[in-house]
């Protein structure tokens, strides 16, 4: 048994230690909103926060997530970043298919909540570790730039 932090709440999983956090969220806790891609780390649709960080679920072992904040999907709209983000989504019509928009949008709440006013290379850098099959990377950057502007006030 392992007690870790997720969306602010204290969970207690029956899962091995090298466990990854993603099996654990979807299969102990049932939160599917954190998607499989690759398992190796590298499309990024698996991204929680851990302690504010975009991570990749698939290659964190449950060991190393005990004492620190897993945030998922299923918590963003309740915060001011991610509300801003999740609106800028639906306004920029950005999903597609939809699989890696969690991720994407796990990535780019981060970026936001450290830098409220990226760069082209800030958004770039930030998002480089998510894969859209569909394409949509037009769209996640004005989504971005129209989350950016509306948490400034200058939306």
């Amino acid at each position: 048994m392992a007690t870790i932090n997720v969306n602010g709440r204290s969970m207690q999983v029956d899962a091995s230690p090298d466990t990854p956090v993603l099996w654990v969220l979807r299969d102990e806790l049932g939160m599917t909103g954190t998607k499989f891609g690759c398992g190796m780390a590298l499309c990024g649709a698996c991204t929680v926060h851990l302690d504010g960080a975009p991570v990749r679920s698939c290659s964190l072992p449950l060991s190393a997530a005990v004492g620190h904040r897993i945030t998922t999907i299923e918590a963003m709209s309740g915060t001011p970043v991610g509300k801003a983000v999740q609106a800028s989504w639906v306004a920029q019509d950005v999903p597609q298919c939809g699989y890696c928009q969690s991720g994407q949008i796990m990535s780019a709440s981060a970026l936001l909540a450290r830098n409220r006013k990226p760069t082209d290379a800030d958004i770039d850098q930030a998002m480089s570790g998510n894969i859209c099959r569909c394409g949509t990377y037009n769209q996640i950057r004005a989504a971005i730039k129209q989350a950016a502007a509306s948490l400034t006030g200058r939306a």
